[in-house]
């Protein structure tokens, strides 16, 4: 007998697209009960996700749901079936938690905006999407809820559309991300052809009985899927549309694109690399994603460096955070995996948080540009308290939880190294990713928080309760989950790398048992994570990492020093010109003048960033050749190695 928590996978989906379903229908003229259906749906889809995660990560099982009651005939899966293991439930999770914290934000900061009923009916959608595609054990079901979400996201981009270059960038995002999910349908077609089923279990069995390697059709399906997710995800080079579309969407919804639309492409990639064409097996494969992931890191970090914008910054920090994680998961080993997933929970925790920081100061302010703030310490405590603990988090500074999963993804790197020297420069990347994060928190912290008050903030005051409720509780998640990180890895990260390593299992779990071997010819194995472990906090790693935060205020001191003293007369004093070309709308460009932190640094590095400010034109068009350019390398490269 079914019991009555298997039910809840597809509720948790259901109220949500039912909640706005009912905003649309009883919302459009009352505030209140439109809030109350939207936080009502959140809550309950919250609640039975965690039922849920402790049904299945906690105590160890796996669910399989029929939808219809339509199970498998004489082996062959004919219905959509949910199969929730300690993988799907870590990322619901995610997602869960991030749309609930965003509901309690919303209630106050988007009280000013009109169109409420349309922006918790989208919210509600766009949560209920990304819940489902994490959720569901059918790849065209997956395409359904990437669908869903994409429009979604396109909405709320450009819901403050008198916000200038709010519809370029839902437009923007509607041209990307529709190319990704062409991508993705293309693949699932491909997919299909070949092997005449959708159930991801089934087709994992399939393609693990016929092979990839040498199989045109497949490799071409593998790279559509990779560039599809890729373009979820936010990774170079699918980045562009993200800094416009956290720039100008609600920051309650930058945190949801942060904290989990992003974590969707994650996701997808998890599952078609490991689950699907197990292909994490073969190094070349692991090559590709790793130098993805490296590439974000670099590209993002440096990228953050030149905004002025407090949104636009972080968009690109956002970018940079998910290198970490696609590298880490490309390493192809468990600790790997643990480091990926370890940081893609945090990237939820401190970007999101962040991002409501940012949304705060707006809030308070009616500002996001850095060069026009200063003194909101003395103005808005908690905020930057807050603020600091998120900045100190995304840094990698301990005991914050950035440090843990930072430091689990170098110890994975560093091992991974034994088999390859060019796994060294990968370590080194990453701690110079990390560093430059640093100074960049350190001009926010400088321009935003401390410095000088400005006159027109002297009525400016700390934001509402609402608000500052779920800032405090990300804030209090960033801390537990950095001091606590064996509890953290035990409970939740474990489980959810057995998982991923456990393809048999997930297989004979949804179609029975014995099917593997009937198919395949070897029998279902359940696979243990090695030992995870994080390390000996000594008083080495101390040192070094006060290396990392020295190394970090040099940055600023010696490339930002000669910006000191500039003088009006000098070619680079840009007099009525911009400096770098930021994403395409002239809003975005940012006056580089004497105060500018990172004025030195950028002069000196300035080939790279005039070769990025090429690269980021602002044209649509241009992105678009970018994807399908990055698609043409992985097919000609995966056709090459495989």
């Amino acid at each position: 007998m079914m019991n009555y928590v298997e039910h809840f996978p597809a509720l948790a989906t259901m109220v949500l697209f039912l909640g706005a379903f009912l905003v649309t229908i009883f919302g459009g003229k009352n505030k209140t009960l439109r809030i109350f259906l939207a936080m009502a749906a959140a809550t309950a889809s919250f609640v039975m996700v965690l039922c849920v995660a402790k049904y299945v990560i906690i105590d160890g099982n796996i669910i399989t749901y029929w939808l219809g009651n339509w199970t498998p005939v004489k082996d062959y899966a004919i219905g959509i079936g949910l199969e929730v293991d300690s993988l799907n439930a870590f990322f619901a999770l995610l997602v869960t938690l991030t749309t609930y914290l965003s509901g309690w934000y919303s209630i106050k900061y988007m009280s000013r905006d009109e169109g409420g009923d349309y922006y918790y009916t989208l919210y509600l959608m766009l949560s209920g999407s990304v819940l489902g595609l994490v959720l569901t054990g059918d790849i065209f079901n997956m395409f359904v809820m990437i669908e869903i979400m994409t429009f979604a996201c396109v909405a709320l981009t450009a819901f403050r559309n008198w916000s200038k270059g709010a519809l370029e960038a839902g437009f923007k995002y509607l041209v990307i991300g529709s190319l990704g999910s062409t991508c993705t349908l293309t693949g699932i077609a491909l997919l299909y052809a070949q092997c005449h089923t959708l159930n991801m279990a089934q087709l994992s069995a399939m393609i693990a009985k016929v092979g990839i390697t040498g199989n045109s059709t497949m490799i071409l399906a593998f790279a559509l899927l990779i560039t599809g997710f890729g373009i979820k995800s936010y990774a170079v080079p699918f980045h562009f549309v993200a800094a416009d579309a956290y720039m100008a969407a609600p920051a309650s919804v930058s945190m949801l694109f942060s904290g989990m639309v992003n974590k969707a492409g994650v996701y997808g990639l998890i599952r078609v690399c490991y689950i699907i064409l197990q292909t994490m097996g073969l190094g070349k494969v692991q090559t590709l994603l790793v130098a993805v992931g490296t590439v974000s890191m670099f590209v993002g970090v440096t990228m953050a460096l030149n905004q002025h914008d407090f949104k636009r910054l972080l968009a690109f920090h956002s970018i940079s955070q998910i290198g970490y994680v696609l590298t880490a998961i490309g390493l192809g080993t468990a600790l790997g995996v643990a480091g990926g997933l370890y940081h893609a929970m945090n990237h939820t925790l401190f970007k999101g948080l962040l991002f409501l920081c940012a949304g705060a100061v707006y809030y308070a302010t009616g500002r996001t540009n850095l060069n026009n703030m200063g003194g909101l310490a003395k103005k808005m405590p908690q905020t930057c308290i807050i603020f600091l603990i998120a900045a100190f988090s995304i840094s990698g500074l301990p005991p914050f939880n950035g440090f843990v999963s930072k430091w689990m993804i170098y110890q994975a790197i560093y091992a991974k190294s034994a088999q390859s020297f060019g796994y060294l420069f990968v370590t080194v990347v990453a701690l110079i990713t990390s560093t430059l994060t640093l100074a960049s928190f350190i001009k926010v912290t400088q321009s935003a928080f401390f410095g000088q008050s400005r006159p027109e903030f002297d009525d400016v005051k700390e934001v509402p309760g609402s608000m500052l409720l779920p800032m405090w509780v990300m804030a209090i998640l960033c801390v537990f989950t950095g001091v606590a990180p064996k509890f953290v890895t035990e409970k939740l990260i474990t489980p959810a790398v057995n998982a991923v390593m456990s393809v048999n299992k997930y297989i004979d779990t949804m179609m029975g048992a014995g099917y593997t071997e009937k198919i395949t010819g070897s029998a279902a194995t359940e696979i243990s994570a090695e030992q995870i472990t994080i390390g000996n906090w000594t008083p080495v790693m101390w040192l070094v990492l006060f290396g990392i935060v020295l190394v970090a205020f040099t940055v600023v001191a010696v490339f930002g020093k000669s910006s000191r003293g500039y003088t009006n007369n000098s070619k680079e004093q840009p007099d009525n010109k911009h400096a770098t070309f930021f994403g395409g709308e002239m809003a975005t460009r940012s006056t580089v003048v004497g105060s500018d932190l990172f004025w030195g640094f950028r002069h000196n590095f300035k080939g790279y960033f005039e070769k990025l400010e090429g690269i980021h034109s602002g044209v649509v068009n241009d992105y678009a050749v970018w994807a399908i350019g990055a698609l043409a390398v992985f097919v000609m490269y995966l056709n090459a190695v495989l």
